[in-house]
């Protein structure tokens, strides 16, 4: 009777339906009939169809006929007829099914984390778990130790020590899962080498990381400044150091003072007034210079080099606004050259050169390239002057008599393995010079001037 739609068949109706008459029976809508089995099968009441079982040998001849789908059906009527009967919260869980305020379309949830438990046994299974005893040396880490500097550069370090490792006997429990390291149980440990820590001087001083100096560098003063007995303003003054010049960097006792060595000399200077080559790198030059200027006076040794370099010279001899006629703006090389030549100051050397022939305008230089009346004598000076091809002749002239007669004493090996005559050696200064070269008593102060502000120029 499969297109009978009262028969009560297996292929034709799932749980869905079933739950669904379910709702209708509660609902009044349908009771509960008894299924209609087709053939010779006759209609049993509602406890036969329950106790089929209990009565197999009775209904050995009806259960043989029975299919498989009968007892499917049979088993649905028992699960609707419960449903009825007991409160719906026995059966059903309202995580699995929800049936107030559902209609006939209710929708059911599926356990998609359902547990394997062969799975899991046989996981167990396969865990090897090991334990093992062992003892064995090991290494033991040194701590650092940092001591603040404020002598050092901010953030700088210097090793003071190194650190050296320990060492300890140590008896542990080791545990092993599947060949995998777990953990550790410490039993008992013993050392057997003590660690040495490492020791760091770590830097403070804000200064000395401003300038990227140390202490012992050199650094140079922004101006002229004094420098102090002691680090205070009201100290006594120890000495006057002019702008420019170099100190060598003793010690900084704060960041506002610092004690200082300038030419033998030590005191204190504010820290505010020092720059170094690193902050401006022009300093090194300035230095070099004011280092040349500082020696100037008119006492100022002249038997010896300037220290001016040949660009030094064409700086000072180029646009004097005395130089009329370019005569020393042409000739500055010749200077330079007999100072490295005979060891003679090529500044004092000029200034001789200038005053004695007024930049040369005189008649002697003009005529003879003679810029220092060179052989004159006051009777006669224009005849008895020497001629020179050029300048260079007689400025190279000059030096070598000034180098052989005047400057040096007698014997001192001068040029061209020669020695001094020291004829007319008074000193090597402007007035040792002028006691026997000029009749003039004034002659040195007025060379000095001019050589002054040649030096000026720089």
């Amino acid at each position: 009777m499969l297109n009978d739609p009262n028969s009560f068949n297996k292929e034709n109706r799932n749980l869905s339906e079933v739950f669904k008459e379910l709702q209708a029976i509660k609902n009044g809508e349908k009771s509960i009939e008894p299924p209609v089995y087709s053939g010779n099968q006759k209609t049993s009441n509602l406890k036969n169809q329950f106790n089929f079982g209990k009565n197999k040998n009775i209904n050995s001849n009806k259960n043989s006929d029975l299919k498989l789908s009968h007892i499917i059906s049979g088993c649905a009527i028992l699960i609707i007829g419960m449903a009825i009967f007991f409160p719906k919260s026995i059966f059903f869980n309202e995580s699995y099914a929800r049936e107030e305020n559902m209609d006939s379309d209710s929708e059911y949830e599926i356990n998609r984390h359902s547990l394997n438990i062969g799975n899991i046994i046989s996981g167990n299974i396969d865990t090897e778990k090991i334990q093992e005893q062992v003892i064995e040396e090991r290494e033991v880490e040194y701590e650092i130790t940092y001591n603040n500097n404020p002598e050092l550069q901010k953030s700088e370090e210097i090793v003071l020590q190194e650190g050296i490792l320990g060492k300890d006997k140590i008896t542990a429990i080791k545990s092993y899962e599947n060949g995998e390291f777990v953990e550790e149980l410490i039993l008992a440990r013993s050392v057997l080498i003590e660690p040495i820590s490492k020791i760091i001087d770590l830097g403070t001083s804000e200064f000395l990381a401003k300038h990227k100096v140390h202490i012992g560098d050199t650094m140079y003063l922004l101006d002229t400044f004094d420098l102090m007995e002691e680090a205070d303003t009201s100290s006594v003054v120890v000495a006057e150091i002019k702008k420019s010049l170099d100190v060598k960097l003793l010690e900084l006792p704060s960041e506002e003072w610092c004690r200082v060595s300038f030419d033998g000399l030590e005191g204190y200077i504010q820290t505010s007034k020092l720059t170094s080559s690193f902050t401006t790198p022009t300093i090194i030059e300035r230095n070099r210079i004011q280092r040349i200027l500082i020696k100037v006076n008119i006492d100022m040794e002249l038997n010896r080099p300037s220290g001016l370099t040949l660009n030094d010279y064409k700086k000072i001899f180029t646009g004097l606004s005395s130089d009329n006629n370019r005569v020393f703006q042409n000739n500055y090389s010749a200077f330079y050259n007999a100072e490295r030549k005979y060891n003679i100051n090529g500044i004092f050397l000029a200034a001789i050169a200038i005053h004695e022939s007024a930049w040369g305008s005189s008649q002697i230089a003009q005529d003879k390239n003679n810029l220092f009346g060179y052989g004159a004598y006051d009777a006669t000076p224009y005849e008895s002057a020497f001629t020179f091809e050029t300048y260079e002749d007689g400025i190279e002239t000059v030096a070598k008599s000034l180098v052989k007669y005047y400057l040096n004493p007698s014997g001192t090996r001068i040029y061209d393995g020669e020695t001094a005559a020291a004829w007319y050696y008074n000193g090597p200064t402007l007035l040792g010079v002028n006691t026997r070269y000029a009749t003039d008593a004034f002659w040195h102060t007025k060379v000095f001037r001019t050589m002054e502000s040649l030096y000026d120029k720089l």
